[in-house]
């Protein structure tokens, strides 16, 4: 019988990653510097960018890519078993795959909400349930890194719904990680806003209030998240359960 005083052990650097959202952005940097530190990845999204098929392509036993629209369960079902397959049992995941939103509230169509909400929050937990029972039942510890945003702790106007939805993968961080009490380390990066497609809904007049009112005086860059994914990911940290911001100390 287990002594229940003695301490849990530790969970081990994760060493096969799923990356959904793979193909470009934040996603595209996660996937190169984790297989520049040696990780095996599969990566998904809607659409197989050329810059991700090229890191397959050169390191074919290390990276396995699809197209998998992450809303599709039975499709991101079938990616994961053809990744661990090929790359061996996944014990870390980046939910990072989202979709933005360009419209104030009171003119955003219930289609167009219910869409949101689908990527950004249902799917990433259907993936994260379907990751979480295969490591587990294969007797492995692994980790989990949601990728979310200051807009959920920060307003910003036309962003309401795409706010809900990254308050519920902090608020879904927090719980996992107390349920799965050890055996899966849960965390979340919430980056600032992007010079990207994503940040680029807000218009020039929000982006430039956002860099005057950040004391580093730039917006985040992919670059600089990066080390913080890798670190939750590989690092002996005994973080769990944390939202880890990254902005600049611009919604402080």
């Amino acid at each position: 019988m287990s002594d229940p005083t003695a301490p849990a052990a530790s969970v081990p650097p994760s060493s096969v990653v799923l990356v959904s959202g793979g193909s470009r952005g934040l996603g595209l940097a996660i996937v190169t510097d984790l297989l520049e530190s040696g990780v095996k990845v599969a990566a998904f999204a809607r659409t197989v960018t050329p810059e991700l098929r090229k890191l397959a392509e050169a390191q074919p036993e290390r990276c396995h890519v699809g197209s998998v629209d992450v809303t599709d369960l039975a499709a991101a079902q079938a990616f994961v078993r053809a990744a661990e397959e090929r790359l061996g049992p996944i014990d870390g995941l980046v939910n990072n795959a989202a979709i933005g939103q360009d419209s104030l509230h009171v003119h955003t169509a219930t289609g167009d909400i219910a869409r949101i909400i689908e990527t950004n929050l249902t799917a990433p937990l259907q993936l994260t349930r379907l990751t979480v029972r295969r490591m587990l039942g294969k007797g492995l510890r692994g980790r989990i890194v949601n990728i979310t945003s200051i807009c959920a702790q920060r307003g910003f106007p036309g962003l309401v719904a795409y706010s809900a939805t990254k308050g519920g993968m902090d608020a879904a961080t927090r719980s996992l990680a107390r349920e799965l009490g050890g055996r899966v380390l849960v965390n979340a990066v919430a980056p600032g806003f992007f010079a990207s497609e994503m940040s680029a809904v807000l218009g020039p007049t929000q982006l430039d209030q956002i860099v005057r009112r950040t004391p580093t005086g730039h917006l985040t860059e992919p670059e600089e998240v990066v080390p913080v994914v890798r670190m939750l990911l590989r690092d002996q940290t005994n973080i769990n359960g944390q939202v880890i911001v990254v902005d600049g100390a611009a919604s402080i």
